[in-house]
């Protein structure tokens, strides 16, 4: 099993029912940093799509009927298993990712803690009892509520955590006893197909994960057209998220579709103390975090004094290759995306926009770069970057950084630093998010705190707890009692 995951094996097929599937097309896999060819990949079909969700659709009933106790035994011994081979695919991440290793440790790390958290939601999965009596007509009733699973679930992920979102998807779909046929984006396959391996060695029966790779543009119609699927949950752009929302109809949909996320600095804080926080925020895995920090609002009277020690830490950040245990930023995931933040990074200063740092493309990196002078209008602070690009930007008082800040069609996180608890509690509840993080960066989150946005961000929750709910159907029953 273990040499299944090793790049030697450069051919990998569909993962259905329990088995690998052979195809009659498949793609080419490069690392983003070297483009050095890792594997060739499965191109999966419309006939694909129909096998998969027939497989699903059989295994539903027997995850349906699966104790609790099961269900979390298969849940814990996943993590496990990451956990004895944390290092091959924390490589294996890095290399397909293009993320820094130990960035790709820190990822198989949460991976396991995602896991540890489903095996424990699958045991605690509550009803509740309804005062029947409360209202008239109502005595001699009781009343009760449960969870039942809703059945197929369609999940679409995205590249920058290919281990770790995944695992949002799985772990909550499978503690709450669904199915689920899994897309994973383009440039991350293999972690899935390493994790439905995974899965297939704890237990997990034959059909109740599939993973079919290839174009998600011609696989996306067919996943979404069968009335077998009950929720589909998704992460990636808005654009491709109102699509899909458009097209689920009276199906759950969970949707998180990123941001442009901001800090608030108040004149109060510790500049110091904060600035080695806030460039981790802004630069880890080259900006490519839906809640990576874009825009930081700096007060008048600490602005020189935090551009100073931001650039100077900036400076320490070393690009490189990203199996090299010393680089801090590596490859951005395509050529495409590199292209565009130089227009976007040319366009703003051409706006009038200021390269405190950085700014110049190297190869398949970009440089880490600080812009000042930034407007609002601008597409590196009205849009999201998802690169290694940050603004700071100066303000007044604390209303002109809220009315900032929440120019924004997005609102994932939010940050602020101040050491004021009631202007920390203002701004909390003047900040249009759904998340603000008091004394951090925007870019913090734990695995099973609830994750999700507002307006352009998204809709529904994730965080293990809350993404159970969401892929479970709450059920109503009443009893009349002859008494």
């Amino acid at each position: 099993m273990k040499e299944a995951f090793t790049l030697t094996h450069l051919t990998k097929h569909l993962w259905i029912n329990g088995q690998w599937k052979e195809t009659k097309a498949y793609y080419e896999l490069h690392a983003p940093y070297d483009q050095k060819l890792i594997a060739k990949v499965a191109k999966a079909t419309p006939s694909h799509v129909k096998e998969a969700m027939d497989g699903a659709h059989t295994a539903a009933s027997i995850m349906r009927a699966m104790p609790a106790f099961e269900r979390a035994g298969i849940l814990a011994k996943v993590a496990l298993l990451l956990q004895d081979r944390r290092e091959e695919l924390a490589k294996l991440c890095a290399t397909e990712a293009g993320k820094p290793i130990r960035a790709a440790r820190a990822e198989i790390d949460r991976t396991v803690t995602t896991y540890q958290f489903a095996a424990e939601e699958a045991k605690r999965i509550y009803g509740e009892t309804i005062p029947m009596d409360a209202a008239p007509g109502g005595s001699n009733r009781l009343g009760m509520t449960w969870r039942e699973p809703l059945g197929i679930v369609v999940a679409i992920t995205p590249f920058n955590f290919p281990f770790n979102l995944v695992a949002h998807k799985l772990g909550p779909a499978f503690a709450a006893g669904n199915t689920v046929v899994l897309k994973p984006a383009n440039q991350t396959p293999l972690s899935a197909l390493a994790i439905a391996e995974l899965f297939h060695e704890a237990g997990l029966p034959a059909g109740a994960l599939q993973v079919l790779t290839g174009s998600g543009r011609e696989l996306s119609d067919e996943l979404l057209r069968d009335e077998r699927v009950r929720k589909v949950t998704f992460t990636g752009s808005p654009e491709v998220g109102k699509a899909i929302k458009a097209k689920a109809g009276l199906r759950k949909v969970t949707l998180e579709l990123g941001s442009n996320s901001a800090l608030i600095v108040e004149p109060d804080t510790n500049i110091p103390n904060l600035i080695e926080r806030c460039v981790e925020g802004a630069f880890s895995y080259a900006g490519q975090v839906c809640i990576s920090l874009q825009r930081i609002y700096v007060h008048e009277q600490v602005y020189e004094a935090f551009c100073e020690l931001f650039i100077t830490q900036t400076a320490k950040l070393r690009v490189g290759n990203p199996l090299e245990e010393q680089t801090d930023i590596s490859a951005m995931i395509h050529a495409d995306e590199l292209e565009r933040i130089e227009a976007w990074v040319q366009e703003a200063v051409a706006q009038g926009a200021r390269i405190g740092y950085g700014g110049q493309r190297d190869g398949s990196t970009w440089e880490p770069t600080v812009l000042l002078n930034v407007t609002p209008d601008m597409n590196v602070s009205c849009k999201e970057t998802f690169a290694p690009v940050v603004s700071i930007v100066k303000y007044r008082d604390l209303d002109e950084a809220i009315a900032l800040t929440n120019n924004s069609a997005f609102g994932l996180n939010i940050g602020i630093y101040t050491n004021n608890i009631d202007r920390a509690f203002y701004a909390a509840r003047a900040l249009e998010a759904g998340a603000v993080i008091i004394n951090d960066i925007p870019t913090f989150r734990l695995d099973h705190m609830p994750y999700g946005g507002v307006k352009d961000s998204g809709y529904g929750r994730e965080g293990v707890k809350y993404a159970v709910e969401e892929m479970t159907e709450l059920k109503f029953v009443s009893i009349r009692l002859n008494t």
